[in-house]
């Protein structure tokens, strides 16, 4: 196997331990043995209200940095898809902001951590979603079909983060907006220094900078973007929220053009 490939299996075989942890009554965060986070990481940055509305294993499953339905600024009726949706926290806290009217895609590429999500689905009675199995590099959907891309601290994983970035601006319609949780490092530390603070599962290692996250979102076209620490998870490491937009006079691709069906990456949801 190749160094990516590598690193994906073992993002995968970490998150599906951290399901199949969940599905048997624990817990995956605050100090997983599967994935190696602590406290900077998990449910407790969801307020008490968005907690209680969830089926207790959709809590227990979440593994992000951050809140990203909080900065997403979803409205009824929109369609958005969750990148590395997990065992579907944000998935359905998306779906009580878009209303029936709407429609939330959870991607993920870990069969323990999407049946985990499908459960959820059925606990919660949401009938306006749907999870996906495939990669974050490969959105198994059409292109400009998305309003809001949404993701918590899972493209920090990902081995191909430019495909990642090209794949959101393809799946979005013109006009249509990113709101990322994502672990971002400083710009003076290199990639050994990163991986000196963290592992690569444990979602710090293979974090970009925050000039190395700007350039690849306008290398992929977007534009307005911003990248606004919240707290720091590591020296010289912060969870931070991610905007950018996509141009409304973008040009528009076929509506039967689809990302590719390969398997892949998830976390941290």
């Amino acid at each position: 196997m190749s160094e990516q490939s590598d690193l994906r299996e073992t993002v995968r075989v970490g998150y599906a331990a951290a399901a199949l942890k969940v599905t048997q009554g624990g817990t995956a965060c605050c100090g997983s043995e599967a994935v190696g986070i602590d406290e900077n990481f998990g449910s407790g940055l969801y307020g008490s209200e968005e907690r209680e509305a969830l089926p207790a294993d959709a809590v227990a499953a979440s593994l992000g940095c951050g809140n990203p339905t909080a900065v997403a600024d979803l409205r009824e009726g929109e369609r958005v898809l969750d990148l590395g949706s997990g065992g579907g926290i944000d998935v359905l806290l998306s779906a009580r902001r878009v209303g029936m009217s709407g429609k939330v895609y959870g991607l993920d590429m870990t069969e323990e951590m999407l049946a985990l999500a499908l459960a959820n689905k059925e606990k919660a009675g949401a009938t306006n979603v749907e999870f996906l199995k495939g990669t974050i590099e490969a959105v198994p959907l059409p292109a400009n079909t998305i309003d809001v891309v949404i993701s918590n601290c899972v493209i920090n994983l990902s081995v191909d983060k430019p495909a990642v970035f090209a794949e959101m601006f393809r799946v979005l319609t013109p006009g249509g907006r990113i709101g990322v949780s994502d672990v971002v490092a400083e710009d003076h530390l290199s990639a050994d220094q990163r991986a000196e603070r963290g592992n690569y599962v444990g979602c710090i290692a293979g974090a970009l900078s925050f000039s190395e996250y700007r350039q690849g979102l306008e290398a992929a076209g977007f534009t307005d973007i911003t990248l606004t620490s919240t707290h720091q998870v590591a020296d010289g490491m912060h969870s931070a929220i991610v905007r950018a937009m996509k141009p409304a006079t973008a040009p528009l691709l076929s509506l039967v053009e689809t990302g590719g069906q390969a398997q892949g990456s998830s976390c941290c949801s």
